[in-house]
């Protein structure tokens, strides 16, 4: 596989586990309730996507940078709400 398919097979990869997390935030958007959310799993989860977007610059991948960006973009909007939805 040459290197542009290798980081196609990434990005399909990088859009379904990122997706996963639009659900979430549209339920809680919708219905301004976040009981069920853990603050502390969605904090340690977004330093996570952090860290993976740093190695994604330090390896020089694009879908490993651009899914996580997305998905702390994700994260984070779900951690605003849990806090104004408390």
């Amino acid at each position: 596989m040459t290197q542009f398919e290798i980081e196609l097979v990434g990005m399909f990869a990088a859009v379904l586990t990122t997706a996963a997390f639009v659900p979430q935030v549209y339920k809680i958007w919708k219905s301004k309730v976040s009981d069920g959310i853990s603050l502390s799993m969605y904090l340690s989860m977004f330093i996570g996507v952090v860290t993976w977007c740093v190695y994604g610059y330090l390896i020089g991948s694009p879908s490993v940078m651009i899914a996580n960006i997305v998905a702390g973009l994700l994260q984070l909007t779900i951690i605003y709400f849990k806090l104004k939805f408390r």
